[in-house]
């Protein structure tokens, strides 16, 4: 497939052993970065204290407020899509460590072994104003495929496991096959919920050549004269 879309991700692929201890107790081990996550990646919400003091807390993916801002503004604030970004790579950064991608610990804020890049949208030109009213409910069929999706996923994910544990290496069809499952699912969400796009999900697996995914290509040298 070679459709540009604005969401690009790919997993590097651990070309090497992979530690079989950390990996046989990854379901502890990713305890810690998942409650840092688990901070940033909470709703918001308020209240009082015993103390009577106001106190709020803020975190997760900025959806209502970009809804808001297209539908009345047609606007997108790039600080509110640098957010988002980041938070997903924080997210998918942990995610592959969990299953078993990579077994070096996530960082909070270098890209490490994910490459996910999210296109900034022009909110006068790409955008349609109602669009993020009914994006959640076109996106249904994917929402049905990727249970299933995720189901196989799962599976393939605990097969890695025991291969890790006996052989020290992540097989490719599968580590293949989770990325795939993991790039629709983040093109799903892109497009129904973080709203950076109209553009509607292919039904696929495979990766895309989106605009911050394809290196220039090398301009040969030009042969000089004396």
């Amino acid at each position: 497939m070679n459709e540009d879309y604005p969401l690009t991700y790919s997993v590097d692929y651990p070309d090497r052993q992979l530690n079989r201890l950390s990996s046989f107790f990854r379901l502890f081990a990713v305890i810690p970065i998942a409650i840092v996550l688990g901070t940033v990646a909470h709703a918001t919400y308020g209240g009082w204290d015993d103390n009577g003091s106001a106190y709020v807390a803020a975190g997760g993916l900025l959806v209502a407020g970009p809804l808001l801002m297209i539908l009345f503004r047609k606007k997108y604030p790039r600080w509110w899509f640098d957010w988002n970004q980041e938070l997903l790579r924080f997210g998918a950064r942990v995610h592959t460590y969990f299953v078993l991608m990579n077994d070096q610990y996530p960082s909070t804020d270098e890209r490490q072994w994910v490459q996910l890049d999210l296109e900034y949208p022009d909110a006068e030109t790409d955008l349609a104003r109602g669009m993020p009213l009914v994006k959640w409910l076109l996106a249904i069929p994917h929402y049905i495929v990727l249970f299933f999706l995720g189901i196989g996923a799962f599976f393939a994910v605990i097969f890695a496991w025991f291969a890790i544990l006996f052989t020290g290496r992540y097989p490719r069809g599968l580590f293949d096959f989770v990325v795939g499952v993991q790039r629709w699912g983040l093109r799903v969400l892109a497009y129904a919920f973080v709203l950076i796009t109209d553009k509607y999900p292919p039904f696929s697996l495979e990766g895309t050549t989106g605009p911050s995914s394809t290196p220039p290509a090398a301009t040969p040298p030009t042969a000089t004269t004396e």
